[in-house]
């Protein structure tokens, strides 16, 4: 057979080799998604996200009780204010 007739008949037949090749992608990614390699690399990585997470959470909450604070400075500041030319 030429090679010009291995296409031509590849080509007439090109369902079946989009469904075998489909069958054969899910056979190994299986098989990868199932490898301890990438178990390893999605723990690793959830691990990081986790750990990402709750570094925000406290920097959040810092600022949270920073700005609280700086808000009651601010009322206690104006109370002094009030006082102030209340007296006068």
């Amino acid at each position: 057979m030429r090679r010009n007739e291995i296409f031509d008949k590849c080509y007439e037949h090109k369902h079946a080799l989009i469904f075998a090749a489909g069958i054969a992608t899910a056979v190994i990614g299986k098989k990868v998604l199932e490898s301890d390699a990438v178990k390893d690399a999605a723990t690793k990585g959830m691990a990081t996200i986790m750990s990402a997470r709750k570094d925000a959470e406290e920097c959040f909450q810092d600022m949270r009780e920073n700005a609280e604070e700086i808000v009651i400075d601010a009322h206690e500041e104006e109370k002094k204010e009030i006082y102030i030319k209340d007296e006068e």
